[in-house]
């Protein structure tokens, strides 16, 4: 039976023993790399792009710079040659609806992780990325297989969209009405 894992925002993991990492994805987006010739594997939870501040957080792999560098060295290490890694990508849907789209933090962490890995020559094998779905992800070490569990926000988004209206409706409300003001 293989080892399970789960790690969560700002972790990563890898092995070159047989282990299942999953992990739940919303705007944050996980890189899950392969080497298929040593049967080496390991992903990360990137919540923002970038790179951290070491001076100021102490959670560098929250960042999607430091999380790439420490999930391939940590691969590396454990014999895993960086020529030969492959990536599946997934996450980075948009859950708020209080945020545009354009703006939305997983369609940035989608732009970072794609330009990242094009630099770095790490071919994308399959990929399952933006929506407005969260994703939980089922990573196999040892034959870079990931399984993907969906889960609809949907109704969830609705709710917020009506209460957030709701809400706006009463402070304009409030607005328009006179107040009692008080001169000292």
């Amino acid at each position: 039976m293989k080892k399970r894992v789960s790690i969560h925002i700002g972790d990563y993991y890898a092995s070159s023993e047989p282990a299942v990492v999953h992990t739940l994805l919303g705007s944050c987006v996980a890189v899950c790399l392969f080497d298929p010739t040593k049967r080496t594997g390991g992903v990360n939870h990137i919540l923002l792009p970038g790179r951290a501040d070491m001076v100021q957080f102490n959670t560098s792999a929250r960042y999607g710079v430091n999380a790439m560098e420490l999930l391939i060295n940590a691969i590396m290490g454990l014999g895993g040659e960086r020529n030969q890694l492959v990536a599946k990508v997934f996450g980075g849907a948009h859950i708020l609806g209080a945020i545009s789209e354009e703006n939305s933090v997983g369609k940035k962490n989608i732009a970072f992780v794609l330009e990242f890995l094009e630099k770095e020559s790490i071919k994308i094998i399959n990929q399952d990325l933006g929506g407005y779905d969260t994703r939980t992800i089922f990573f196999h070490t040892d034959t870079g297989d990931v399984f993907l569990k969906r889960t609809s926000h949907n109704m969830y988004n609705k709710m917020i969209a009506k209460k957030e209206k709701d809400l706006l409706k009463r402070i304009k409300k409030q607005t328009k009405e006179q107040g009692k003001v008080d001169l000292f």
